[in-house]
């Protein structure tokens, strides 16, 4: 229980690793976000209630846009709106410049990749892949969520008796 709880202190920014401040000291092209992560000291607490705000926000703002699915600009602007503060919502957990980094990770790169990509003749069917790679990116950020909620889908959809 304790190697999760410091597990989720680092996740959401609480302990600085000696090895990302000798990446910091190597790199300047992350200058203005770590000035910005420097100056950003909110409260765990604080942190889950930005995260909580703004994910359910953009997950409003992109369910809106299904509304002018049919409106060119007005779908163009309600689902990019949503999607930044969806995605967005996240930095609130571990600050921008980690978040940017970690989207990199091999863990999280086919739901970063899935997410970011679009083509106009699929848009709906990429719109329901979106919205399950922002849900599992989201929760690989909670320590244990991903499989808790595998073990449950496994439960809810399990065929055999």
């Amino acid at each position: 229980m304790n190697h999760a709880f410091e597990k989720m202190k680092m996740l959401v920014g609480m302990d600085v690793d000696d090895e990302e401040s000798a990446v910091e000291n190597d790199s300047n092209s992350f200058a203005f976000i770590d000035d910005f992560n420097r100056q950003c000291t909110l409260t765990t607490k604080q942190r889950l209630y930005g995260f909580a705000i703004c994910f359910s926000v953009g997950i409003f703002c992109t369910l809106l846009s299904l509304l002018v699915f049919f409106n060119p600009i007005k779908f163009g602007i309600t689902f990019t709106f949503g999607n930044l503060l969806s995605l967005g919502s996240t930095a609130f957990l571990i600050g921008p410049k980690r978040q940017v980094t970690m989207m990199l990770d091999p863990a999280r790169i086919y739901a970063t990749a899935i997410y970011l990509v679009h083509n106009k003749l699929l848009t709906l069917l990429a719109l329901i892949l979106e919205f399950g790679a922002l849900i599992w990116y989201s929760l690989s950020y909670i320590p244990f969520a991903r499989s808790m909620v595998s073990k449950i889908m496994l439960a809810c959809f399990d065929t055999e008796f």
